[in-house]
């Protein structure tokens, strides 16, 4: 070893920080993630149309309302507060009605319910109703959830795919991303999805549900 300190200053620095507060101290506070999560969820209680706050901390969750059986985990913001045209699109996805009476709806914050407090979290449901966007990171996600989660997960789909194809619009970054979208799809057993995603070259966002 040339130079030791050198080197220990090097071993110091690659040690896993233990909090967020130790990771901005060496540098990169994105290296711990966040202790807190805020989870925001539209539920039967709900007096006006605001939507409720879930603390969970990853070793208490506060929560101030009975769950549902069933939760609808909304990837996008804007899909989230349309939550009731949600609720239809699933239906129509399952075969049969839901509502807020049988059916939380929670926001996903693009990938950051993949974090595992809040998947533990979502555990507590019967059933976990995944919509994401129709892509890699979609598709990545859900198998980070499914993981967990097992059978309880299920990736928000319709049961026939073509009469969406026109809403296959975002053209993917690269070709692995594309490649990589249809190889996950084929793998999580989504045969109509990765054909899709052959026959039209692009993506699917979460938005174009609301131009329905």
């Amino acid at each position: 070893m040339l130079d030791q300190q050198a080197f220990e200053a090097l071993q110091q620095q690659m040690v896993v920080p233990l909090s967020r507060a130790e990771a901005a101290s060496k540098g990169d506070s994105h290296r711990h993630t966040t202790g807190v999560s805020f989870l925001l969820v539209y539920h039967k209680a709900l007096s006006d149309s605001r939507p409720d706050v879930v603390v969970n901390t990853g070793q208490s969750v506060a929560a101030a309302f009975q769950p549902a059986p069933r939760v609808l985990v909304v990837e996008n913001e804007t899909n989230f507060y349309h939550y009731q045209r949600m609720l239809a699109y699933a239906s129509d996805c399952l075969g049969k009605p839901l509502t807020l009476s049988d059916c939380d709806v929670v926001f996903g914050s693009g990938n950051r319910i993949t974090r595992r407090a809040d998947v533990d979290w979502l555990a507590g449901y019967d059933e976990v109703l995944c919509a994401f966007d129709y892509d890699a990171g979609g598709l990545q996600m859900f198998r980070t959830v499914q993981a967990t989660l097992g059978r309880k997960a299920q990736y928000l789909q319709p049961s026939d795919w073509r009469p969406w194809l026109a809403c296959f619009r975002k053209t993917p970054e690269t070709t692995e991303r594309f490649t990589r979208a249809v190889l996950l799809a084929e793998d999580l057993g989504f045969g109509p999805l990765a054909q899709a995603f052959r026959s039209t070259g692009k993506f699917m966002e979460q938005e174009m549900i609301l131009n329905d």
